[in-house]
């Protein structure tokens, strides 16, 4: 069976979407000797790297911003030449924009199963958008186009993939026609406990073994609500002074605001993303805490892999991220405030973070190992593959 990835997020500082994919590469190359995975995305030079069981093909792109290096695939004639080239038994879409359509338009021309991964559910950031700029009364005007929008794309597809059963009733409820939730998941190799880490990964990093470690990973941008972990950690430095840490792994348009604390309060440090995961793991190791501010997560991956190596994650309440949070989830913020996720995080640390820790890494590998988690995807796809009439 081969198969293609096709998506334009896809950054060489990270994130979800890489992350996924490169985890089913990984178990495409240990466990399926009868699969091949072809990769298809934006890149500085039109390139194709790999072998006969792997192949990543790069198109010129121009980039989008300058921090998360994400680029807009804009030459999709080159899309339909690789895809002409490799002709995979199926092709996965990662993103609903151009891209998506030419997806669709090439599994018809070229007789092959198309499928759509929902990786974010990004109409909460385009109405967020839209509400800032035109108001709320434009807002619901703006939320029937891109509900039809999404239905219309989604449609298209032989199947739509969500890493979340809430978000997928949604979807099905807007009318979307076979949605399957599925999960991602945690190398539980890498991302396991080793205490012996932390007092190292500290020193190598600068930063103080003392203090209680504040870690965040992901991308720094306005959609991941970095602004209120910010103003948050302002609050707990003027509360407690020198207590606290915070380092924040990643790049974005919001790197700007956390240079302006890292220059006004004492204790934050900022590291571009580690992209390999045995150095990553070990950031997760040395941190007492994760915290994660965001409220539109449709999985939250991070969240997953700091409870696998044994750092419990504090958060705000609501997100389709809570079903995958394995400590009590009392102690959270109820509201999205930074007083509120302030106050979470000091309640946090009336429990010990590290006898937390130990409970949650259990369930978190246990339950989300990637060799389960593609078993059943690629199940799925061989169900689609074996449906499809051209």
């Amino acid at each position: 069976m081969k198969i293609c990835d096709l998506t334009q997020f896809y950054s060489p500082v990270g994130g979800g979407v890489r992350r996924y994919i490169e985890q089913k590469t990984a178990y495409i190359r240990r466990f399926r000797p009868d699969c091949s995975h072809v990769l298809i995305v934006p890149g500085e030079h039109t390139a194709t790297s790999g072998d006969g069981m792997v192949r990543v093909h790069t198109i010129a792109s121009p980039l989008l911003n300058g921090t998360a290096r994400y680029r807009f695939l804009s030459k999709l004639h080159l899309v339909e030449e690789i895809l002409e080239r490799e002709q995979p038994d199926i092709l996965e879409s990662g993103d609903p924009y151009q891209v998506a359509w030419k997806a669709v338009a090439s599994g018809r021309g070229l007789d092959f199963p198309v499928v759509g991964f929902y990786h974010s559910h990004f109409p909460e950031a385009v109405l967020r958008t839209v509400e800032k700029f035109c108001g709320p009364i434009l807002r619901s005007v703006a939320e029937e186009v891109i509900r039809k929008y999404v239905v219309t794309l989604y449609n298209h597809f032989e199947r739509t993939f969500v890493p979340s059963p809430v978000l997928a009733q949604l979807l099905r409820g807007w009318g979307i026609e076979n949605v399957t939730s599925v999960d991602l998941g945690v190398d539980d190799e890498v991302f396991r406990p080793d205490p012996d880490d932390r007092a190292l990964t500290r020193d190598r990093l600068g930063l103080s073994r003392g203090k209680r470690l504040l870690l965040y990973v992901g991308r720094l941008g306005p959609e991941k609500n970095v602004h209120t972990l910010f103003r948050a950690f302002q609050i707990l430095h003027n509360e407690s002074p020198g207590v606290y840490e915070l380092l924040c792994l990643g790049d974005g348009t919001q790197r700007a605001a956390l240079e302006n604390l890292r220059d006004r309060v004492d204790g934050v440090h900022w590291h571009p993303f580690f992209s390999d995961p045995h150095e990553l793991a070990s950031v997760y190791r040395c941190a007492d805490l994760f915290v994660h501010p965001g409220v539109q997560e449709t999985f939250g991956l991070v969240a997953l892999e700091s409870q696998a190596c044994g750092t419990p994650v504090v958060g705000i309440r609501g997100s389709y991220m809570d079903r995958i949070i394995f400590s009590d989830q009392s102690d959270w913020a109820e509201e999205n405030s930074p007083l509120a996720l302030a106050a979470a995080i000091g309640r946090k640390f009336h429990s010990d973070p590290a006898v937390d820790g130990t409970v949650v890494s259990q369930m978190a590998r246990g339950r989300y190992a990637w060799r389960a988690v593609f078993g059943r995807l690629f199940g799925a796809y061989e169900e689609v593959i074996d449906r499809y009439s051209p």
